[in-house]
């Protein structure tokens, strides 16, 4: 990442403080996160295998690794045991709606994949591959709900969960708009991606960006990172692809913004994520003045017909 990248202003404005906003000193390290890029996402599942290897992830039973016949994903979703998880996502697209590639070979996504291929009736196959991942949201719903304090805000700016204070009430689970926190069976407590977040305390990347061969999972300061997929994003719209776009990366959003966006060649739905994501607890602030509002109101009524009760004035 070259230093104009990470100088250049984000078109969403500048990123809330999530690890000062927790109580971190000034001078903490700057908060950073996962771009994906899934354009060039070739499905290897690498990410995945790294995830399970370096966090010690249980594997599953044999029989929850077999193909459903729907498509070559054998992970399904994200999970107490799988932090990280490859889509594949077939899509049958028509002729008209292509380019085509210097070679003459129609292309619809116009990134010059090996994932496209011609089909009998002069249309294209393509598949659409992305690695997703907890978002590590600005707002966190599951951080806003734990009534134990094991879900905490790290000085990276990242959301992890301590499962030795974790006493598995579940409530961080539906309180996530994206589905990705989850308990773990015969164990109880809600498990989740971390970051690596030993490994960023050693000074080293997440072990899923390591991996990858493609650069499509990218690592690094937030702020750099939303410079650099601004740029492809960019690159993209002024080669025709409109349909590119970025998902997590506006601070306007229903969650404030994530720590882990994507780019994507398709509506979030095609990639099972929610299109407008918002964290639960958002009106939570004006729920409560709301409801003290009307207890005020109640109150007072109550008191008004007491005084204008014949009883309100015997003495006993």
């Amino acid at each position: 990442m070259t230093s104009d990248q990470g100088e250049r202003n984000s078109l969403y404005g500048p990123l809330a403080d999530v690890s000062g906003d927790a109580g971190y000193a000034e001078g903490h390290p700057p908060r950073v996160g996962f771009f994906t890029d899934t354009s060039v996402c070739i499905g290897c599942k690498a990410c995945e295998v790294a995830c399970k290897e370096w966090n010690g992830l249980p594997e599953p039973d044999a029989d929850a690794l077999l193909l459903t016949g729907m498509s070559y994903d054998n992970t399904g979703a994200l999970g107490s045991n799988s932090w990280r998880h490859v889509a594949f996502v077939e899509q049958t697209l028509p002729a008209q709606g292509a380019t085509a590639l210097p070679g003459g070979t129609p292309d619809p996504s116009g990134l010059d994949s090996p994932l496209i291929s011609e089909i009998a009736d002069g249309g294209t196959t393509r598949w659409l591959m992305s690695s997703d991942v907890c978002k590590h949201c600005t707002h966190a719903g599951c951080l806003d709900v734990c009534p134990t304090g094991a879900l905490v805000r790290t000085e990276f700016g990242t959301v992890i969960v301590q499962p030795d204070v974790c006493n598995g009430c579940a409530y961080c689970v539906s309180a996530c708009p994206y589905g990705v926190i989850d308990r773990r069976e015969g164990d109880g407590r809600a498990w989740k991606c971390t970051m690596c977040y030993d490994r960023l305390r050693g000074g080293l990347e997440p072990a899923c960006s390591t991996a990858c061969p493609t650069d499509s999972i990218q690592f690094g300061p937030l702020d750099e990172l939303r410079a650099v997929a601004e740029g492809r994003l960019a690159d993209l719209h002024a080669a025709g692809h409109s349909e590119a776009r970025l998902y997590g990366a506006d601070p306007a959003d229903g969650v404030g913004g994530t720590g882990a966006f994507f780019l994507l060649l398709d509506e979030p739905e095609v990639y099972g994520l929610p299109p407008d994501p918002v964290v639960p607890t958002r009106d939570l602030a004006s729920a409560w003045r709301w409801a003290g509002g009307a207890a005020a109101v109640l109150a007072a009524g109550v008191a008004v017909a007491f005084a204008g009760s014949p009883w309100s004035g015997k003495q006993s």
